[in-house]
């Protein structure tokens, strides 16, 4: 089976779209009967990358600005560049093309779909209604123009049963549910070691991940714990505005931006906090939420999306915009019984979700389309 796939993120570009198809390209590795081409974003020049004997990644120059934000004029750029690119790749013949993203990734599924079946997997702000900025051309352009490319589509995913009812909204077609996994191996519980209250956020630094109301919230956390601490990962244009935030409020102290660190970093740092926190407007399914529940983390999120099905006992869940809610729901975690119960139950949900069960479902998918 050779596969053509689409995404215009790749790591270390992008959030979570990225970091599930690197998870499931890991899995696709092992299928010695898988062929796979990828093709997507360079953060700086044009490159190939032998990701094993079964999977080339074609990496396209974009002149990217920011590795965790993609511009529109950046996605049309690469828009462009696939277009010819994959003019080339389509000699080899491939048995079905796998787009991440309704567009533009499902757009080059659709003009080819002579030529293979394609696959789309919905993430998120490629869902008409999903994220606001597109609000306008969601209702000249994407609304109709996503009806077109899931109608002819050989099957359409979303990685959440709250994605795929804002789906049906512009197409009341079959949406199949493949959550994103975690690994379990990599990410997994530590004693902790500390007298501080660590709370953790780990997000692209953009309005929509909802950060400016946690910060908002340490005032009321340090009045009730002197010793709560905020740690802050990521990157994106947010950071200055928010760091400007906590001098303002004059809890910098107490609160640290590090940045955006390499993924194989994350495991310890999920093991040092007490709570993670993600506090987003909108959400699809959060692999940071995954990863934190991995490590056996108690979980404080909003009611949007992917991220409030993962809530079964081991977190609570707030409403969007609200800091009062997320600091009176950090001080009943203050208890530390409670955030080793929630913590433990956390462990136990994330051990039932793998990326090899994603990745079978997938393959799944894939002979489906070919019969």
């Amino acid at each position: 089976m050779k596969i053509l796939m689409l995404n215009y993120e790749y790591p270390p570009l992008g959030g979570g779209a990225g970091n599930a198809m690197h998870y499931l390209l890991s899995e696709l590795s092992k299928e010695k009967n898988i062929q796979v081409d990828v093709v997507t974003s360079s953060p700086d020049k044009y490159s190939v990358e032998n990701f094993s004997d079964n999977i080339t990644v074609y990496k396209l120059d974009v002149k990217k600005k920011n590795h965790n934000y993609q511009t529109f004029v950046e996605t049309f750029f690469w828009s462009v560049k696939t277009y010819f690119f994959t003019k080339d790749l389509l000699l080899r013949k491939y048995d079905l093309c796998h787009a991440w993203f309704g567009w533009p990734s499902g757009f080059f599924g659709y003009l080819n779909r002579k030529k293979m079946p394609y696959v789309v997997s919905l993430r998120g702000s490629d869902v008409p209604g999903f994220n606001p900025r597109f609000k306008i051309l969601d209702k000249v352009l994407f609304n109709w123009l996503s009806r077109k490319i899931w109608q002819k589509a050989g099957y359409v995913t979303a990685n959440s049963d709250g994605l795929r009812e804002l789906a049906h909204k512009t197409w009341k077609g079959d949406i199949k549910i493949i959550y994103n996994g975690v690994d379990t191996v990599e990410f997994f519980p530590d004693k902790k070691k500390h007298k501080e209250i660590i709370l953790l956020c780990v997000a692209r630094l953009i309005k929509r991940k909802g950060i400016v109301y946690l910060i908002k919230a340490m005032p009321k956390l340090l009045s009730k714990n002197k010793k709560t601490k905020l740690i802050i990962i990521g990157d994106g244009p947010e950071k200055e505005y928010l760091e400007n935030m906590s001098i303002d409020l004059k809890i910098e102290k107490s609160v640290q931006s590090i940045g955006k660190i390499e993924h194989g970093s994350l495991a310890k740092i999920y093991q040092r906090a007490d709570i993670f926190l993600l506090p987003s407007l909108h959400e699809g399914m959060s692999n940071t939420i995954l990863e934190a529940m991995a490590s056996g983390l108690p979980i404080i999120t909003t009611d949007t999306g992917g991220t409030k099905e993962l809530i079964k006992g081991n977190g609570i869940i707030v409403k969007q915009e609200n800091s009062i809610e997320i600091a009176d729901a950090v001080i009943k975690l203050f208890d530390i019984k409670k955030r080793e119960e929630f913590g433990a139950k956390s462990r136990v949900i994330a051990e039932t979700l793998s990326w090899q069960n994603m990745s079978k479902k997938y393959v799944e998918l894939y002979k489906k389309v070919l019969r």
